[in-house]
């Protein structure tokens, strides 16, 4: 099946081949790809950032988000059966949505929601799962909590205001221009996608107690523990992100590093709320499956205003 794969860490390392339908397991689905979508996560792969934590083999398929049709089940798959329209964010260590097709542990796959398209629904596994994950069950958002939400207008920022109003609270900004940090304050949550200078004056217009939960870094010992990486590496996200926690803690607030995680369970609640019409995904642009090159270097020149989707129906 044709499928794109990093052969080689690097922005250069992704290209076109041929390579075997994946072999299904007893507990995993296989899914017919109809679209997949882009996230930073992906061009962060290719370049090797995680590769000391999540160690794939070169070469392997990139792809983090996937809506399609289930064609075979394992023999322990208990929910799913042949002809079902299907949406994922797979596992990590076992991504692979730039392909035809892809073999999903049962755990990470739920029904799409009925009101969306295979194509609208291959853009909001991930960005969906995040913001779920970021204001439920890291910051137990509640109704009238103020939520400060930077880069609003991605896939992730616009995801994450529209579940943050869902959830009650009761000012939720995008704030863009650079004096942020002097005009709001206050702040009960801050999900900061920029990180840098950034993350650091995000701290300030929280109060006391608040959260900055930061999605690009630095990483902190947490994520080390998720991914169950050897306790020296706990050491090593540690010292990475020392200098922003001394801040936060100085400052009477928190911070941490949020890398989101497959959830099945999740993606059928968020799918009752796209389809009650409380979620919407925002698309920027389509691209065939034989320009799945040319959407990766859109998106890495920061061009795209919401998710893009690669078909390939």
């Amino acid at each position: 099946m044709k499928a794109f794969v990093v052969e080689h860490y690097g922005k250069d390392g992704v290209r076109a081949a041929h390579v075997p339908e994946p072999e299904v397991g007893d507990g995993d689905v296989l899914v017919k790809v109809s679209a997949a979508s882009i996230n930073p996560l992906d061009m962060m792969v290719r370049n090797g950032e995680f590769k000391r934590l999540l160690k794939y083999r070169t070469p392997f398929v990139l792809g983090h988000d996937v809506a399609g049709v289930v064609t075979r089940v394992g023999s322990a798959v208990r929910d799913f059966q042949v002809g079902d329209e299907v949406y994922a964010r797979p596992r990590d260590l076992r991504i692979g949505t730039f392909a035809a097709y892809i073999a999903i542990d049962q755990e990470d796959v739920a029904p799409k929601p009925a009101s969306l398209t295979l194509q609208e629904a291959a853009a909001v596994p991930l960005v969906s799962l995040a913001a779920w994950q970021a204001l439920v069950d890291r910051a137990h958002t509640q109704p009238g909590q103020k939520v400060l939400v930077h880069a609003g207008s991605g896939g992730l920022g616009s995801t994450v205001i529209q579940l943050a109003k869902h959830l009650g609270a009761d000012v939720v900004v995008d704030y863009t221009k650079e004096d942020f940090a002097e005009v709001l304050s206050g702040y009960d949550v801050v999900l900061d996608s920029r990180g840098g200078e950034n993350l650091e004056r995000s701290l300030t217009v929280l109060k006391p107690g608040g959260q900055a939960i930061g999605v690009s870094g630095p990483p902190d010992p947490g994520f080390a523990k998720q991914l169950g990486a050897p306790k020296f590496m706990g050491v090593v996200m540690g010292l990475l992100s020392r200098k922003i926690r001394k801040q936060a803690r100085k400052l009477g607030v928190s911070y941490s590093f949020l890398f989101m995680q497959a959830n099945g369970g999740q993606l059928r609640e968020l799918a009752s709320l796209y389809d009650a019409g409380h979620l919407r995904p925002l698309i920027d642009k389509m691209f065939p499956f034989d320009q799945t090159l040319e959407a990766l270097a859109y998106v890495e020149q920061g061009r795209a205003n919401g998710k893009v989707i690669i078909t390939l129906d």
